[in-house]
């Protein structure tokens, strides 16, 4: 059986991501977000954490779970340890993916896949890649307002992202998000209203 129509949702860190495809989920839009099921696979006990500990010591693992922290630090410091943590995720956020999507109930779905272009490992489970766009400026100010990284550390997180430039290449649909709530999501909803014709277009 075919899967159903699919939009991969990316964009840079503090670009809103999970605002837009929160509106999404508003419209009734099923959502998988590749970020929250890594998180359950590195929670207390979760599927990974064997893996995690025999690759990278008890020092990367904190009751159980994930050190966010001191992992986030070490993979943007160091390639061959951010491959090694690749190595080790992708393969079981891709399988969760699969299942999830098995399990559409909704015309169609929305992927949120941070790293889309940087990974290429989930281009194929979705028609259409949207986007989510705005400037470095913003991204810097929205990152540092909501969480502790300092601006030198949300730098460097975005010299481990593609270039704009390269995202925005790479993209079918765009939602600029520099304007009101409100805006946002009247570029959502108008997106929405274009992906049901589509998939109207393209049944499963």
């Amino acid at each position: 059986m075919a899967r159903p129509f699919g939009i991969a949702l990316t964009g840079g860190i503090g670009s809103g991501k999970s605002t837009v495809s929160s509106i999404f989920g508003k419209f009734g839009i099923d959502i998988i977000d590749t970020d929250e099921i890594s998180r359950e696979l590195t929670a207390r006990n979760g599927p990974a954490i064997g893996k995690i500990l025999e690759v990278f010591g008890e020092d990367y693992v904190e009751d159980g779970s994930l050190n966010r922290e001191k992992m986030r630090k070490l993979v943007f410091s160091d390639e061959p340890s951010r491959k090694k943590l690749e190595a080790i995720l992708h393969p079981l956020i891709r399988k969760e993916a699969e299942k999830r999507i098995a399990s559409i109930k909704s015309p169609y779905y929305v992927i949120v896949v941070p790293l889309l272009f940087e990974t290429n490992h989930y281009g194929d489970l979705a028609d259409r890649i949207l986007v989510i766009d705005c400037s470095e400026a913003l991204q810097i100010a929205r990152t540092t307002a909501r969480s502790n990284l300092t601006r030198d550390e949300v730098l460097s997180i975005m010299r481990n992202q593609v270039a704009r430039p390269v995202r925005l290449a790479g993209a079918n649909d765009i939602v600029t998000n520099e304007g009101s709530p409100e805006a946002l999501e009247m570029a959502v909803a108008k997106l929405h209203r274009k992906y049901l014709t589509e998939y109207l277009k393209n049944p499963s």
